[in-house]
This record gives structure tokens, C-alpha cells and sequence, in this order.
């Protein structure tokens, strides 16, 4: 009996559970059908919505992309080249690497996957805008040969239908292998056929594993992931895809290993490379943007009209100014070398105003791609932490040997200059002053202003990162891009505040409806004076320091940079109008043959902007509203920095002169700092095993300049 009674409450408890339980499966079942209901009335409104069957087979057109005037540079055309193939020629592992990276769930879910769905409407609803997709591969498939490649919900809403219709009448396999011949890889080709002879030069049958990974990859955005337009973007896409086809089972650790190892050869770039047209990598830049953005067909097929940031007279001054760079041999490609490249912005709006990539016979887009360690243009953001800590240009520092454990940083010229002030210093580029002053302020406070000011390349966490005293000289993990140091140095010119760069400004579709339209996005990330403050000791770089050859008789700021082993040349520099980054140096291995930023690249950027500025009149950077500069050093400093084309005792008769004229303090500084060697940096140095006694930096890590230094 006792038994009987414990028993009950038990049992009254298992009842009323599967009565919430039964509950709760009723109110879950007509959510869902009320939820269906709902979706299923806005589908039929959606499908009612598409347009008749007359502009369903509206041919082709090629759209067109023009300048910031209007003017038309190209027309942007493509003869598809597509070889379809059944699944049954299709290398296994290529079928498994494109599951892997694109729809793990795809032999699991019935067209379309609600988790990923739900990831995607979290995502969506987060960013204020639908911005990701829950795309499966039958999604894909419906919406590249169905849909346009438009980012709204009626879109996705029909794309979810068809994809269920599909899965309806298709077989997996089937489904698969109409994807597998229906996606875009960049260079005109679609499907795995032709890709496969495009970057491979064989039949996809004979793929190995590691370029199953490499082509399972490039989807995702077909020109970057190119592996003839970026071979190393490319290889890190290949590992992630290698990495995913690990993570669910398709192959073991050894295998992504070997894999990883493999080397790629990829068809001759010869019969790749480009006319050389006007405008050339400038139009592919937008042209990835499009694509990535609207889908190959869009941008092939739909006839849109595109404008653009770019300004033809710019361009034309761009590409003339170009020629100047020297060529000492032609690689194994055919592609001469050094390469260059330039790039132009306008820093009060962001827009990309002329654009040089390369040479003009390949499809590396330096400006935008090539990651190159910026030597001392990346010494700004250095001085521009000592003037957002307090300091000014008159502030005094000792250029004197300094060790920070086994580093012993020395200046270009091996010499010592004594007590300078920061303008002196940043004007002359001199190593030791910039290593103490990012000893001072700290590590995290330049790379952080360089990051705020658009450099995204920096690294920041893991055993080999730039916190460190190596980065003040311009020794970073990755480098940096052009188009972002120029963007950086608008900053400047900008009065603080940071535009990001803008390629197109409006896009138009063959029925005249505006697509989208670009609006400036701006942030102020410095001061207005310490932007004011750095903006004017850079003008003496072009005055009387290391850039005296980019002097352009007009308000103009900049910096040369020049790597310890003369692999990159570059000079910065900007008007209140316009900003320019020119590059040069090899594409691998390879030297500039004792080549400086101060000289080629300073001589380039000089001859773009005299050209590009023709037409823009004269104006000079505006001073905040009670800043007070100071030019004169106090007394017996800078008197170490010696002209190395006169002897010590003009310096004193130079002194003597400018005291009888009785000149007012400007030019007293002016006059008495003279010239020192071409700026050049040092290499880092190995790590040391011990941390030095200065705790407030770490020392530089262990760097291996030469492979830093690859695009």
C-alpha cells in the first residue's frame, strides 16, 4: 500500500507533462502553419510580381562603365566559355570540396537549410539590412540560372521557392551536377570544365586534390580568389576549403597536409595576360566589385551602366607618369620588372580619382592587392602618437645609439646627429629618433592610428605580430596595400577625419532604374590639429628632407620609404585636393639596385600630380583656429645634421648669415637643417632569447624580410 501511495504523485506528474507537452506540440503546429500561411501570401505576391515573359528573353547587352564626368571608358563584354560535363567526370574530391565549403548539409536538407536561414535572418536583422545568405547549393543553382543576383527579401523568397521545386523534380547528383557546370570562376569561364583548363590547363578528370580545393574556393568571389590575380589569396582560400573537408570527414589530417604541400602549376599566364587598355586595372577592380556584388550575368548580360570615381585626365596623367619606371629584366611570366603602382584619392570624398596596377601586361592589381612592407611611410603614424601624447615639433630627442636587447637600430647614413627636434627628424627620416619615440608612447598607440586610419593589414595577436619597436621603421608581418596608405595619408589632409574609398558612384539598369548610389561614409579617428600639426612637418619632407625631388611649387606634404634590402621604393604624399601612393619594386625575388622613395617613386608621384593638378586651382591646407606652431628649434639643436655636399665650415657661414639678415624664426629653422642621405630603414632584428629590461615594449620579433616582402 505504502508502494501504491509513493507511486502517485509520480504518476500525476507524467500526466500533467504530456499534457504540456501536447500542448505545446498544438501551439508549435499552428505557429508553423500560420507562419506558412503568412510566408506563402507574400510568395504568391512575389511571383505575381515578376515581369512577362517579353523580358524574359530580352537579349544579352553589355554594360558600360564610365568616368566621374560621364565620359564612357569601356564596355565591359564576355564570351561565356562553358564545356558541361556529367557528374560522372567530376574527381570525387572535387564534388566533396565544393559540399565542404559551400553546403556541408546539402545531401541532409530539402532545398533550402533552416539553419542556415536562421544564421542568416540574425545576421540580417543585426546589420539592419540583408547582408548575408543562408544560400544551399540549390539555392545557388536557382538564383544564377533563374533570378538576379539582387540582395532583397522578395528575392530571396522566390529563390527559397524555386530551390524547392528543383529539389522536387532533381536528384541530388543531378542537382550537383547542374551547379557544378552553372557557377562563375572568373576569367569568362563557367562550370568546372572550363575552369579547369583555364587555371589548370587540363580536363577537371585529372584534378588533384590540391586544385580541387584551390577551384572549390574560387566561387566565393571569383576575380579575388583568382589564382592568376592573386596567387596568395587564392592558396589561403584552398586551405580553408582543405580545412573544411577535414573538419566533416571527406579526408584525414595526413592527407590536408599533403595537400597544403603541393605545389600549383597553373596554365600560362601568356595567353592571360591583358591588352594593356586604358584604365585597365582599374576597370577590373570595379568589375570584381560588381561581380561579387550582382553576379558575372549582370554584369555581362544585363547592360547596366556604371559610374564611376574615376577622372580620365587623372588617368591619363596616372599612366603617363607610370612610364618613368625603369625595367631591369622580364620574368619567367613575361611580365617586366620592377613593377609599380600608383593609386589617387580624393580625401574629402573617398573617391578613387586614377588607379595603376601594374605595367598593364598582367592581372595583379598592385594597388589594391600587393601587401609590401612601407618602410618609413609608415613613420608618420608614428610621430603623429608623440603629437597626440603631447609633444610637439619643436620637441627635442637624442639621436644617439640606443640597444633594446640584441637591437641596435642605427640611421641610414651609420652616424649619430645628437639632440633634433621631431620636425628634423620626421623631414630627414632618421631611424633611431622614430624607434626611441615608439619606445616612448608605446607600441599599440601608432598601430592603433594606423589601423583607425584604415590600415587593415596590421597584426595585432599570435607569436608573430607588430606590436613591436620594428614596426616604427616600417617592419610589418603582412605590409601593407597603396590604396591604403594613400587612403591613410588622406586622413591628414583631411583634417582627421577618414573617408573610405569609393570606385563606384552610381549604377544604372538597362530600364534606367538607379541600382544604387554611393554616399560618402566619413569618421573623424585624429584631431584636427595633430592631423594639421603632422600634415605641416611633413611639408618639409619635400622642402629640405628625404622628398625634395616630389616638390611641386604648391602646398604638398609626404614621406619617403625605402625597405633595408631595397626590395620597396615608395613616396606618400597629398594636397588639400588629392592624395597618391606610389609604389615600385620586384613581384618575388629581386632588388631595386640601390633605388629610394626619394628618388623614382618621388619623381613619379611629382609628375602625376603636376599633371593631375593642372586644372584644380592652388589652395593651401587650413590651420585650426588658434593652433600656434613653433619653427624655431631651441638654441644648438639640429646643428649635427650636416649637408653632406658642404664642408662643416659653410655650415657656420650659413649660420652667420642668417643672423645678420635677422630672418624671423621659420626661416632661421628652415635654413639650419639641412640635408642627410636618403632615408632607408633598418632590418628588424633576430628576437632575442631574453626580454630586454625596458618592460614597456617587447623587443622585435624574428622577421624574414624576403618573404615579407612577396605581393
Amino acid at each position: 500500500m505504502s508502494s501504491a501511495r509513493n507511486d502517485s504523485p509520480a504518476t500525476g506528474r507524467r500526466k500533467n507533462k504530456k499534457e504540456y507537452t501536447k500542448i505545446f506540440a498544438i501551439i508549435l503546429v499552428v505557429f508553423v502553419v500560420m507562419v506558412t500561411g503568412a510566408g506563402l501570401g507574400f510568395l504568391t505576391a512575389s511571383l505575381n510580381t515578376k515581369p512577362g515573359l517579353t523580358n524574359d528573353i530580352r537579349p544579352p547587352a553589355s554594360s558600360q562603365i564610365y568616368d566621374i564626368n560621364g565620359n564612357l571608358i569601356t564596355t565591359v563584354h564576355s564570351v561565356e566559355n562553358r564545356v558541361p560535363v556529367t557528374l560522372s567526370k567530376v574527381p570525387k574530391n572535387l564534388q566533396n570540396a565544393f559540399i565542404a565549403a559551400e553546403d556541408a548539409r546539402f545531401y541532409q536538407h530539402m532545398g533550402i537549410d533552416p539553419r542556415g536561414i536562421l544564421r542568416a535572418v540574425w545576421s540580417n536583422i543585426t546589420d539592419r539590412g540583408v547582408s548575408e545568405g543562408g544560400s544551399t547549393i540549390t539555392q545557388q543553382l536557382a538564383k544564377n540560372a533563374y533570378l538576379s543576383q539582387e540582395r532583397t527579401l522578395q528575392r530571396k523568397i522566390q529563390e527559397a521557392f524555386l530551390a524547392l521545386q528543383i529539389e522536387r523534380q532533381y536528384t541530388k547528383n543531378e542537382i550537383l551536377e547542374l551547379y557544378l557546370n552553372q557557377i562563375y570562376f572568373g576569367q569568362g569561364a563557367y562550370g568546372v570544365q572550363a575552369a579547369a583548363h583555364q587555371y589548370f590547363g587540363k580536363n577537371v578528370e585529372d584534378l588533384n586534390l590540391a586544385e580541387c580545393a584551390m577551384l572549390a574556393g574560387i566561387p566565393k568571389s571569383p576575380n579575388y580568389y583568382s589564382p592568376l590575380n592573386n596567387f596568395k589569396a587564392a592558396t589561403e582560400r584552398q586551405s580553408i576549403v582543405i580545412d573544411q573537408m577535414v573538419k566533416y570527414g571527406y579526408i584525414d589530417q595526413e592527407t590536408a597536409a599533403k595537400a597544403k604541400n603541393t605545389k600549383i602549376t597553373l596554365s600560362s599566364r601568356s595567353t592571360n595576360t591583358k591588352d594593356g587598355g586604358f584604365a585597365s586595372y582599374f576597370v577590373d577592380y570595379v568589375t570584381q566589385i560588381l561581380i561579387e556584388k550582382y553576379g558575372a550575368d549582370a554584369v555581362y548580360k544585363d547592360g547596366l551602366k556604371v559610374y564611376t570615381s574615376i577622372d580620365i585626365d587623372m588617368q591619363n596623367a596616372a599612366e603617363k607618369a607610370m612610364q618613368n619606371l625603369p625595367t631591369t629584366r622580364t620574368d619567367s611570366n613575361g611580365v617586366k620588372q620592377p613593377q609599380g603602382a600608383l593609386v589617387a584619392i580624393d580625401p574629402r570624398t573617398g573617391y578613387i580619382k586614377a588607379m595603376v596596377g601594374g605595367r598593364g601586361n598582367d592581372q595583379f592589381n598592385r594597388a589594391t592587392m600587393a601587401e609590401r612592407q612601407p618602410g618609413s611611410a609608415f613613420k608618420p603614424f608614428i610621430y603623429l602618437a608623440a603629437i597626440e601624447s603631447g609633444m610637439s615639433p619643436t620637441t627635442v630627442i637624442e639621436d644617439s645609439p640606443v640597444n633594446f636587447g640584441s637591437w641596435s637600430p642605427i640611421n641610414y647614413d651609420g652616424k649619430s646627429h645628437g639632440k633634433v627636434t621631431l620636425r628634423t627628424a620626421l623631414e630627414h627620416s632618421l631611424n633611431v629618433p622614430a624607434v626611441k619615440l615608439a619606445n616612448q608612447v608605446g607600441v599599440d598607440k601608432p598601430l592603433h592610428y594606423a589601423q583607425q586610419m584604415g590600415i587593415s593589414t596590421l597584426v595585432l595577436q599570435g607569436p608573430t605580430n607588430d606590436r613591436n619597436l620594428a614596426m616604427s621603421l616600417g617592419g610589418l608581418t603582412k605590409g601593407v596595400t597603396p590604396i591604403e596608405l594613400a587612403s591613410a595619408y588622406g586622413v591628414f589632409a583631411n583634417q582627421g577625419v577618414k573617408v573610405e574609398p569609393i570606385a563606384i558612384v552610381k549604377i544604372v539598369d538597362r530600364n534606367g532604374k538607379v541600382l544604387e548610389q554611393a554616399t560618402p561614409r566619413e569618421k573623424a579617428v585624429i584631431s584636427e590639429k595633430s592631423a594639421y600639426i603632422v600634415t605641416d612637418m611633413l611639408r618639409g619632407v619635400l622642402t629640405r628632407g628625404t622628398g625634395a625631388a616630389a616638390n611641386i611649387d604648391r602646398p604638398a606634404a609626404g614621406k619617403t620609404g625605402t625597405t633595408s634590402d631595397y626590395k620597396d621604393a615608395w613616396f606618400v604624399g597629398f594636397t588639400p585636393d588629392l592624395v597618391a601612393a606610389v609604389w615600385m619594386g620586384n613581384d618575388n625575388e629581386g632588388y631595386l639596385s640601390g633605388i629610394t622613395g626619394g628618388s623614382v617613386p618621388a619623381e613619379i608621384w611629382r609628375a602625376f600630380m603636376n599633371g593631375a593638378l593642372s586644372k584644380i586651382p592652388y589652395r593651401d591646407f587650413i590651420k585650426p583656429s588658434g593652433l600656434v606652431i613653433d619653427y624655431a628649434p631651441p638654441e644648438d639643436i639640429n646643428k649635427n645634421i650636416l649637408d653632406p655636399n658642404k664642408p662643416n665650415e659653410d655650415k657656420d657661414k650659413d649660420g652667420d648669415k642668417d643672423k645678420d639678415k635677422d630672418k624671423d624664426k621659420k626661416d632661421k629653422a628652415q635654413d639650419s637643417e639641412s640635408k642627410i642621405p636618403p632615408d632607408k630603414t633598418t632590418p628588424p632584428p633576430p628576437k632575442p632569447d631574453k626580454t630586454p629590461v625596458p618592460s614597456m615594449t617587447p623587443p622585435p620579433p624574428k622577421t624574414d624580410t624576403d618573404k615579407k616582402n612577396n605581393p
